[in-house]
């Protein structure tokens, strides 16, 4: 682990550090997350997305859960329902060029956030992916933006 790593990763929650460790430990083991604690599903999907930060200029992964849209991955900048948007989604509207991986594919994807009817549908399909969604939705003032990675 490099030391901008192991900074960020200092920086992150205990079960977001530990879900990192198990993606890079096992991907296959990794991608799927039991989020029945919270609420989710048993075998709930997630990728990790690598953005740069628009202020330190590091590399932050987080993982996430998508959903597939075509050859697109759709993941949702909930941070639980919280007043702001969570700090990936700042990083990659300063900067839409981003590193996905999905178990063990890695690749690099641009990133865009999804309006209007797409906006819904993609919405309708990840609360689908992930139920509590729409309850964090109800927490908050702002839209929850809906995302869409497109590899390059």
């Amino acid at each position: 682990m490099s030391e901008n790593e192991s900074v960020t990763r200092q920086e992150l929650p205990k079960w977001i550090v530990d879900h990192l460790h198990r993606y890079a430990e096992s991907p296959e083991k990794g991608h799927l997350w039991d989020a029945t604690a919270v609420g989710g599903h048993a075998d709930t999907p997630t990728l990790l997305l690598t953005t740069t930060g628009r202020k330190s200029g590091r590399q932050l992964t987080m993982p996430l859960i998508y959903g597939r849209d075509g050859d697109r991955y759709v993941i949702v900048a909930s941070k639980g329902g919280a007043p702001q948007h969570p700090a990936w989604y700042l990083n990659l509207q300063a900067n839409p060029e981003v590193t996905l991986q999905v178990i063990r594919d890695k690749f690099p994807a641009v990133a865009r956030t999804a309006t209007g009817e797409e906006r819904e549908r993609l919405w309708k399909m990840m609360s689908a992916i992930y139920p509590p969604y729409p309850s964090y939705q109800e927490r908050t003032d702002r839209e929850i933006p809906v995302v869409v990675l497109e590899r390059k």
